[in-house]
């Protein structure tokens, strides 16, 4: 009986490396349930109450003010340099480079499309929303703030949602919407939630951003990832015509596929010719290399009775000194009766 050893820890990690022979069938597609719908439309009211707090110049307005003139960057200077580098994991192009190459890793493995399908679903929707928030908005930054205590509204900014926060929610937030299990599901969420909350913070840390613009940064990315179930038989049918689009042209490169033809001798290279059989009795004959480029031509031979190859004479291949001899005959016949003279 085989007894085989328990796989470590390290052991399974590399196994899950290994490519899966056809596509899994346990993936769990998110639908819009109920309760994502309720989250969806308490996270949407939430968006509006902090436009509309910021519109009117409440409350809100005033806190932004003074976390700008509190300037959290001169009170903590021995952390500014790490915040620096952390708030790079806000930054749309970095980040998507990172997360692209681990999806398309994974959309490898499985046999799918789906995983790099997501993203560029979920970055498009990004590009759009956030992108005419802030030019419809045009709110201007603490750093570019005209008027102390207004709300910097429509002066030509856009800086109003927080790109950073809402491309943190997003871009991490994809990974814990493509998990394979509730664990992982759970862990990722809540992994991308507190890098999201930390890139939202460092921008206010920095000054580069109201306190306001990283809750409505927080919200908007919220609302692109609870809205992903409603696009998601669109990105089943782009991938199975995706998957068509390959097959049909690998079924044409095939049938285009041309017949290798037989290689032919290079023009002017020597060909060797093949020894014939030598009979008995036969003179050699001289043999030369015959070019490959040569035209081959046909024999002409005079007319009138022609005798076989055996009946021929020998003939002296030349420039051959041995002279001719007369007393040979051709062989098959009876040699001519010579006078027989004495000594």
């Amino acid at each position: 009986m085989r007894t085989e050893g328990t796989l470590t820890r390290l052991d399974r990690l590399f196994a899950r490396l290994d490519r899966e022979p056809q596509r899994p069938a346990h993936i769990d597609v998110p639908r819009m349930s109920r309760h994502r719908f309720v989250l969806f439309s308490a996270t949407l009211a939430f968006y509006l109450a902090i436009v509309w707090a910021v519109v009117t110049t409440s409350w809100l307005v005033r806190l932004d003010w003074r976390i700008m003139f509190f300037r959290p960057y001169q009170q903590w200077p021995e952390v500014h340099a790490f915040l620096d580098y952390y708030v790079v994991l806000g930054q749309r192009g970095p980040t998507a480079v990172m997360v692209a190459a681990w999806l398309g890793w994974r959309s490898w493995r499985q046999h799918m499309l789906r995983p790099l399908l997501v993203l560029a679903v979920s970055l498009l929707l990004l590009n759009v929303t956030v992108g005419a928030a802030k030019i419809g908005m045009g709110r201007l930054g603490p750093h570019y703030a005209t008027v102390i205590g207004s709300n910097e509204m429509g002066l030509g900014g856009d800086i109003f949602p927080s790109g950073h926060t809402a491309n943190a929610v997003v871009t991490w937030g994809i990974l814990a919407y493509l998990a394979s299990t509730p664990t992982a599901r759970r862990w990722l969420s809540a992994l991308s939630a507190v890098t999201a909350l930390g890139v939202g913070l460092t921008t206010v840390y920095l000054g580069t951003h109201w306190l306001s613009d990283v809750l409505l940064g927080w919200a908007a990315g919220l609302l692109i990832l609870l809205a992903l179930p409603w696009f998601e038989p669109l990105i089943a049918r782009t991938e199975t015509a995706l998957f068509d689009l390959r097959d049909r042209r690998r079924a044409r490169r095939g049938r285009r596929a041309p017949v290798p033809a037989p290689a032919a001798a290079p023009v002017g290279a020597p060909e060797v010719l093949a020894p014939r059989p030598s009979v008995p009795g036969e003179a050699p004959v001289h043999r030369e290399t015959v070019g490959a480029g040569r035209a081959s031509r046909a024999a002409h031979l005079a007319p009138g009775r022609h005798t076989a190859r055996p009946e021929r004479t020998p003939v002296a291949p030349a420039g051959s000194r041995r002279p001719p001899h007369s007393d040979r005959h051709v062989r098959g016949t009876a040699p001519a009766s010579r006078p027989l003279t004495g000594r």
